[in-house]
């Protein structure tokens, strides 16, 4: 499992002993530090995912752990697991990253839409493909819930440091001596750091209300099915009747979010594909440990579909309780999506298009 409880953890190494793998490594050997580094890189991304909410940032950072850890090789003492090590690394590096002002350009909405009844305070977030998650469906989402998009968005609204110290021990199940180790504070400060974490946490959540069908279960299915269908007929009153009535439709990196099934019809009609009946081509797929979908148009007079955004559900037993919407430019090439394609693609390559 990819967040396996520090105390029990011991280093993985793919070929060998940790310690000769060590001292090949220090040496130069770039093949040895791979093989110390690989078994916790997905891991170590996932880690910086959760601080930045970005994909983009996350993996910037783990690169600059693995250039950090290569350059301080000699400095490692094997006082703790190498494991640890790296993760000292990479929480270091988001809150260096975090304490700057991150600064990402923001395209203005390519369409008008009504006023929001809110706004949205997280800025800057996006998903996560599932594939990069652990390889393991049963592990994959065994902690599925430190993965949703409703609990990274919801670390983006703490104090980085706060953030940090609610994944290292409540994720990642570091002791609190430990959790200090990593920070370099005292486990005094850790543990209330962590009670003020789980109290802003509780104010900002903006989870469904209720249990999510099991992921890949048929129930997920039918409601996603069901959701697809109304989207690709353009037919706003059955995309509605599938919300829940607390539901919430937000866009990040813009600020714009709507709750509640009115508010989030009035949207929907002012999406060019909805108003002027462009036709609709979906892709499913998985983010965040949730059903997703590539939304595709086809203008007037244009040749191919073009890509428009993605969408990533949270359901419950009663509907669908959350819609985030992602802008296609960052995010399709990371799901492994084309920006544009024609009604021969999907036969060409065995998508799921609809």
């Amino acid at each position: 499992m990819e967040w396996t409880p520090a105390a029990a953890e011991t280093d993985r190494c793919q070929n060998g002993d940790v310690t000769e793998a060590l001292t090949a490594a220090r040496s130069g050997d770039q093949r040895a530090f791979r093989e110390l580094t690989e078994p916790y890189r997905r891991e170590l991304q996932l880690h910086c995912y959760r601080l930045l909410g970005s994909f983009q940032d996350a993996e910037d950072a783990l690169q600059e752990t693995l250039m950090a850890a290569w350059r301080g090789l000699g400095e490692f003492e094997q006082r703790s697991s190498v494991r640890t090590w790296l993760y000292r690394i990479a929480t270091n590096r988001c809150l260096n990253t975090l304490r700057t002002a991150r600064r990402h350009p923001v395209e203005p909405l390519p369409f008008e839409v009504p006023e929001p009844p809110a706004h949205d305070t997280v800025g800057w977030l996006q998903p996560y493909p599932d594939t990069l998650l652990d390889t393991d469906p049963a592990l994959r989402y065994q902690h599925r819930e430190s993965v949703e998009l409703a609990f990274i968005a919801a670390l983006q609204q703490l104090p980085p440091r706060q953030a940090a110290v609610l994944v290292l021990r409540e994720v990642l199940e570091f002791s609190g001596a430990e959790a200090a180790e990593l920070l370099g504070t005292s486990p005094t400060a850790v543990k209330a750091a962590l009670q003020r974490a789980r109290e802003t946490l509780e104010s900002v959540w903006r989870g469904p209300a209720g249990p999510a069908p099991a992921p890949g279960s048929a129930a997920e299915r039918a409601l996603t099915r069901r959701f697809a269908d109304a989207f690709t007929d353009r037919d706003v009153d059955a995309v509605v009747e599938l919300l829940t009535d607390d539901a919430w439709l937000t866009m990040p990196p813009w600020p714009h979010a709507y709750g509640g099934r009115a508010a989030i019809g009035e949207f929907l009609r002012y999406v060019p594909a909805f108003r002027h009946e462009h036709p609709i081509r979906l892709v499913a797929v998985r983010a965040n440990t949730q059903p997703a979908v590539a939304c595709y148009s086809l203008l007037p007079g244009a040749s191919e579909f073009r890509a428009t955004g993605m969408l990533v559900l949270a359901l419950t037993a009663n509907g669908v309780a959350a819609l985030t919407h992602f802008p296609p430019e960052d995010v399709f090439p990371r799901f492994g999506l084309p920006v544009s394609w024609t009604d021969g693609l999907a036969a060409a390559d065995g998508r799921d298009f609809r």
